[in-house]
């Protein structure tokens, strides 16, 4: 069967384009992971979706639909998820650095993304800089965690056909919800996502997302697009339990002109960034504060998880 009746739905223009409802929405992202689809039609997916945006409520048949297909993972106690996507393109990738940090206080990281991006420093690239190769399975994760490690884990290897749907975008040169979706990916059931974004008008429907799933999670403005806080200025914190917007373990964004910029190396390469990291984490340099901030609040709202 054609997916060309959700085409017609999907693809009528940002203002003539209506949403899915959730079962279409299901059974449409179900047929492109199951790959049942032309790649003329799966083209067209992308495109129509990218003009029109996902709504609150695809995202969750999306995510349902792609949790049909992802390597199963557990955790004793909440985990702190970091879907790592974008890379550094002008600032040191320091995602790394907010896992090394978590897991030092005990928290179980699960980092995921691709391993090489062509014109980013991918947190894998930082990671093995680090000496923490990319894991190659969950019995390889669990190690990781019990020696009190983060563990990078490659989409390939969490998800093959969600990394399939997200190498449309080398054809296209155009993100699709497969990308949301990785973001959004509860990779470890009753873990804590930090989830972030770039653009004002996907925190919208994020947010709506995060409310409507009852998630747990940390919503964010992404530096350069990954899930750590920017080191120069604080940025908005919004922490969701159950999905309840909980202010009382967020943080406000930082105003006003900066005094002092961090001191940050001068080259953003792997080999560079995995040297300041260490750095830091030898108390030879002071960490950016904003991180600090974000290692507190996901330390707090995981403690009220687990309470």
């Amino acid at each position: 069967m054609s997916i060309a009746p959700y085409l017609k739905i999907i693809g009528r223009g940002k203002e003539g384009a209506r949403a899915l409802d959730r079962a279409q929405a299901l059974d449409l992202m179900q047929r492109i992971l199951e790959g049942r689809v032309s790649d003329l039609e799966l083209g067209g997916f992308a495109l129509a979706m990218r003009i029109k945006g996902e709504s609150a409520q695809e995202l969750d048949a999306f995510v349902e639909a792609t949790m049909q297909h992802t390597l199963a993972l557990a955790s004793a106690t909440p985990a702190v998820l970091l879907p790592s996507y974008n890379g550094a393109r002008k600032l040191p990738n320091l995602t790394p650095l907010l896992a090394l940090l978590l897991a030092r206080r005990g928290v179980p990281v699960l980092v995921h993304g691709p391993i090489a991006d062509p014109g980013r420093v991918t947190s894998a690239a930082v990671f093995d800089a680090l000496g923490l190769p990319p894991v190659a399975d969950a019995d390889a994760v669990q190690a990781r965690w019990a020696a009190g490690q983060p563990a990078f884990i490659a989409l390939e290897v969490l998800n093959r056909p969600l990394a399939q749907l997200l190498a449309v975008r080398q054809v296209l040169g155009l993100r699709n919800p497969g990308h949301t979706v990785a973001k959004l990916l509860p990779a470890v059931p009753g873990g804590l996502r930090v989830v972030n974004h770039t653009h004002p008008e996907y925190a919208l429907s994020l947010s709506q997302y995060l409310r409507d799933s009852c998630a747990d999670a940390m919503l964010m403005r992404g530096t350069e697009g990954e899930p750590v806080a920017d080191c120069r200025r604080q940025r908005q914190f919004d922490v969701y339990l159950g999905g309840e917007l909980r202010t009382d373990l967020g943080a406000e964004p930082q105003d006003g002109v900066l005094a002092t910029l961090p001191e940050l190396p001068e080259g953003i390469d792997a080999a560079t960034t995995a040297a300041y990291i260490e750095d830091l984490l030898a108390g030879r340099a002071p960490v950016p504060a904003p991180i600090e901030r974000q290692v507190d609040c996901l330390l707090a709202a995981r403690e009220r998880m687990a309470g």
